[in-house]
Order: C-alpha cells, then sequence, then structure tokens
C-alpha cells in the first residue's frame, strides 16, 4: 500500500470511493456508509482542510483511511470529542489493520491531538485489544446499526390530518436544518455526490412550520439506502410523523433500485428502536466509544 494524504473535497471523494468498495465487498462488513460521511461534510468543521491519510493499491484505488472529524462543537447527538475513524476493506488482516491505526494516531499527534475517541464495532476483537495494548479505554455505547431489506418494508402510512408532506426539490428558501447546521449546509450537501433533494422529506404543520424530517440517501454503485438524519419535533411527538418520513422514504429509494437500508439509533434511546424495528429494520452491530491518547 502507498500512503498519501487527501483534503478538502478531494477527501471526501477518496472516502467515498473507499466506502463503496468496502461495501461491494461485503453486504454489512463496516460501521460506516459513505452516504454518513458525505452528510457530516455538510456541517463545516475544523478538520475540514487538514490531511487526511489514505493508502492505495497499484491501481491507484483507496484499500484503507484515517480520516478525523472533530465533533467538539455539538455537531453530533452521539460525537463529542475529535474522532478518528478507521477504515479498511473486509479481507485487511489484523497486521494492516494495526498498522493503520497506529500510523493514524501517530498522524492525529503531529496534527496537535492529544486524544481521540474511536468508534468501535462490539465484535471487533481485533482493534479492541490493540487499542487496550495502546492505552485506550472504553467509555460508552455509541449506536445501534440496523439494515433493512427492502422487500420486508411496510407499507406507506396515512398522514395524520393538519400536516403535508413535501421534499427539499419542492421547496425554495433556506434549507429547514440551516437553524442549526449554518447557511453554507445545503451547498455542501450539494458538493458530495450522493445527495438528492427529492429524499430529502420534511412534514410541515398547518401553518407552514417544520414539524418533522428525514433525510434518505441512494448509492447507486452499492445499491444500498441509509437515513440520516430523522427527527421530530417535540410538539408534534405521537403522531406517526417520523412512521409516515420513513415508510414513505423507503418507497422512494425502492423505486430507485435500492436493495438494503441503514438506519442507526442511540441504545438509550428504546423509542426510536422500537420504531424501526416496526418498521421492519433489524438490528446488528452495536459499536462502542473508545477514547485514546495520540502519538
Amino acid at each position: 500500500m502507498k500512503e498519501e494524504t487527501r483534503s478538502g473535497i478531494d477527501y471526501l471523494h477518496a472516502v467515498t470511493e473507499l466506502l463503496q468498495r468496502q461495501r461491494q465487498a461485503h453486504p454489512t462488513y463496516g460501521i460506516y456508509q459513505a452516504a454518513e460521511l458525505q452528510f457530516w461534510w455538510a456541517r463545516p468543521r475544523s478538520t475540514d482542510d487538514l490531511d487526511q491519510l489514505f493508502w492505495f493499491d497499484d491501481d491507484d484505488r483507496p484499500v484503507a483511511a484515517a480520516v478525523l472529524n472533530d465533533f467538539s462543537e455539538n455537531g453530533s447527538l452521539v460525537y463529542s470529542e475529535p474522532m478518528l475513524c478507521l477504515f479498511t476493506l473486509p479481507d485487511a488482516s489484523a497486521e494492516i489493520v494495526h498498522s493503520v491505526a497506529e500510523r493514524a494516531l501517530a498522524h492525529a499527534a503531529s496534527l496537535g491531538f492529544g486524544a481521540v475517541e474511536l468508534e468501535v464495532a462490539s465484535d471487533d476483537v481485533v482493534l479492541q485489544q490493540w487499542l487496550t495494548g495502546r492505552g485506550g479505554a472504553l467509555q460508552e455505547p455509541a449506536v445501534i446499526e440496523a439494515w433493512l431489506d427492502i422487500d420486508d418494508r411496510q407499507p406507506v402510512t396515512e398522514l395524520a390530518e393538519g400536516y403535508a408532506l413535501r421534499s427539499r426539490a419542492e421547496m425554495d428558501g433556506e434549507h429547514h436544518m440551516a437553524h442549526s447546521t449554518g447557511a453554507a449546509f445545503e451547498e455542501r450537501l450539494q458538493q458530495g455526490s450522493l445527495y438528492r433533494a427529492d429524499l430529502d422529506l420534511l412534514v410541515i404543520d398547518s401553518g407552514g412550520d417544520q414539524a418533522a424530517h428525514a433525510m434518505f440517501w441512494f448509492d447507486p454503485t452499492t445499491s444500498i439506502g441509509v437515513v440520516e438524519p430523522v427527527r421530530t419535533l417535540d410538539a408534534h411527538q405521537g403522531r406517526g410523523l417520523s412512521r409516515h418520513l420513513l415508510t414513505t422514504g423507503l418507497e422512494r429509494v425502492a423505486e430507485l433500485g435500492a436493495e438494503r437500508v441503514s438506519i442507526g439509533y442511540e441504545p438509550d434511546n428504546p423509542a426510536s428502536g422500537h420504531l424501526y424495528r416496526s418498521i421492519g429494520w433489524v438490528p446488528g452491530v452495536a459499536t462502542d466509544l473508545w477514547g485514546c491518547p495520540a502519538g
């Protein structure tokens, strides 16, 4: 493998290709989807212009990466510190995983990070044991990743009276998430290859105000759909709005050719887990947050 760095939009293109290769090689390997990294990109971060580590094969295809994303400014419900994400292909040996991880921590230290957090699958014994020996420590559960086979989806539910469904493709003005993500949010969304405005769904109330939203993604390279994010505002809870958004979005990505759809939820949020399971998602791998000193 030859080591190179990528930053800015070049980083986003490279990590997208790597995660697509990962998904093409295995139906569920890994804990991140390309669409998730593109969603993260939509919010400006202090790490955007950093040199991110990649490894390429002789055909200049990415085979591994170590990516830093700074979530310390409340950019996530799950992450709160600089996150180090390690990506390898499914056939990577333990030696390669260890080598990528060691090089990644040294690189993080060279960029001024004293410590980082990593999200690690609960069944990833190779990385867990290496982190323990490296001074890392398990901190708390992170998310449960669930998968839905598209043929197992539930029918689209009826929308509650007094509400209307819209997609971003049908609306003008500021994006409905811009108030919490910044004015550049939509422009940066569109810099990625996977965002579609017709899958960016919004429920509005009778006054035209936002009540709920869900963003669906479809990757035609892998035939994978992703839901990231989904939310119903507190004042509109209990009216089936999230269920309508999710069943509608599943129908739309099915029409585009999606075979499986991924969604994640926090283990301490039983309401979300119950909703997703009732629609057809099956819980898969659970992940944990680990802290580790850099250097």
